[in-house]
């Protein structure tokens, strides 16, 4: 027999070349191509209507375009729905992807049971057995459940399957098991991940069919298979989270139908994923008493604003003082303790400082700028800030304290939940009739990191 001729696959743009090289020829990624088996030419690959492709049409003038918003179906899961943007869209295709483990099938099954009271559904898996997702079904409490299960790998009989039953959902669990006839290479790999999401997604624009594909990850926490999958997809979703904690974030990082940064949160039970409907609880911590080094930060995750507690210890360092942030980027941390030093006379050059967001939660909005300073300054001094405070704003190089987006939500949020002291940038500052409803709120607008620094203080 001919040897098979090998080829080299990028992982990042699904480019080839036909010897390893350290840089992609094609995307410029360093240390992405892999080893794979070059596919012949397949015959009327695209050629029948059963493989799913749409009939042209005709060129049409932008404006003369009807259009309307697309109708959701929701889950039955608040959570999920808040990160899908409302509900599920006809004819759309979530990828979701997360560590093993985390809790990705429980969910899409869970949903999946929830839907089936409304609309036909079908679970194809090719990581487990029939009877293994009975078993877990009535783990979770869903013994009677009327969800259609399919044990299949092979993405020709997948697809015929999904034309036979027409479910309104399909979840595919997961993409990386499921391979074509039409490729020579083995499930999972670069060739065989591109070609089934590809024509996966033809076939839900075709027949409207709603396409869930759960996706592996790599070590390092992003979705594995090629780079192309993530925009081949409507939408995509990030399961995050400590296995070892009770609690779950799902993220939308991508969504063609709803904003992106939404997130939903869950809490992990004998039942199943439980959605939490005040997350803000999860990120504060419960200290009897006020202690140095904690405050608490107002962000916004998509349209949601959560309570955060940032936590901040300072502490005496040798010859290299580390700089350790956890949930905060490592780089800004260094850039507000040059800022403290410079405008405010807070000096920590010879200092350890260790920064961290309380509950695993990623901050990535310069809006903790401020809670942030305040936490090392409180840590330092060892003094704590006052109970019920909180602060947030973007604090520039020249010291002075910026806005942050729909400020009003922030407060409103934060006197919903009983805080009583604010310090906001001054364009934050509710004025005239916009200063109703926060009873119980002290709010103090400041400019300047320096004023931030007397204003705490004071108190």
């Amino acid at each position: 027999m001919a040897k098979e001729k090998s080829i080299y696959a990028c992982t990042e743009c699904g480019g080839t070349s036909p010897k390893w090289q350290g840089k992609c020829p094609s995307c410029g990624a360093w240390n992405t191509l892999v080893e794979s088996v070059a596919e012949g030419a397949a015959k009327n690959r695209f050629a029948t209507p059963s493989r799913g492709l749409t009939p042209a049409e005709s060129v049409a003038t932008l404006s003369e375009i009807e259009a309307a918003d697309a109708e959701r179906q929701p889950t039955g899961i608040d959570e999920l729905d808040r990160a899908l943007g409302g509900g599920l869209v006809a004819g759309g295709v979530v990828l979701i992807g997360g560590d093993p483990g985390i809790g990705k099938s429980t969910l899409l099954l869970q949903a999946l049971d929830s839907l089936s009271r409304v609309a036909k559904v079908l679970y194809v898996t090719g990581e487990e057995s029939g009877a293994q997702v009975a078993l877990r079904s009535r783990r979770l409490g869903l013994g009677g459940s009327a969800v259609r299960v399919m044990a299949e790998i092979q993405l020709e009989k997948i697809m015929a399957t999904i034309a036979a039953e027409q479910p309104a959902v399909c979840v595919v669990d997961s993409i990386q098991t499921v391979y074509s006839e039409a490729l020579t290479s083995a499930p999972g790999s670069v060739a065989q991940v591109r070609e089934c999401a590809a024509q996966l997604t033809r076939l839900a624009k075709a027949s409207g069919t709603t396409i869930i594909l759960v996706g592996h990850v790599t070590k390092d926490g992003a979705l594995a298979g090629p780079r192309v999958m993530e925009h081949i997809v409507d939408t995509v979703l990030y399961f995050e989270g400590d296995t070892h904690s009770a609690f779950r974030l799902v993220r939308a990082i991508k969504n063609r139908f709803g904003a992106v940064n939404e997130i939903g949160v869950f809490a992990m039970t004998e039942k199943g994923l439980k959605g939490v409907a005040n997350p803000s609880a999860i990120f504060l911590s419960t200290h009897g008493d006020p202690v140095a080094g904690s405050c608490v930060l107002v962000t916004l995750e998509g349209t949601r604003p959560l309570l955060v507690e940032v936590q901040a210890l300072v502490d005496s360092g040798g010859p290299s003082p580390r700089r350790l942030s956890v949930g905060l980027d490592r780089d800004r941390l260094a850039m507000m303790l040059a800022v403290l030093h410079r405008h405010a006379g807070i000096a920590a050059l010879d200092q350890d400082v260790f920064v961290n967001a309380v509950g695993g939660v990623r901050i990535s909005e310069p809006a903790a700028d401020l809670a942030v300073m305040l936490a090392i300054q409180s840590s330092l001094r060892g003094k704590p800030l006052p109970r019920g405070f909180l602060a947030f704003g973007e604090v520039g190089l020249a010291g002075e304290i910026r806005p942050a987006p729909r400020g009003q939500e922030r407060l409103r949020e934060a006197a919903k939940l009983g805080f009583s002291v604010a310090i906001v940038p001054k364009a934050n500052a509710p004025r005239g009739a916009a200063a109703k409803g926060f009873e119980g709120l002290t709010i103090h607008a400041v400019e300047r990191i320096e004023e931030a620094i007397e204003r705490v203080r004071s108190f």
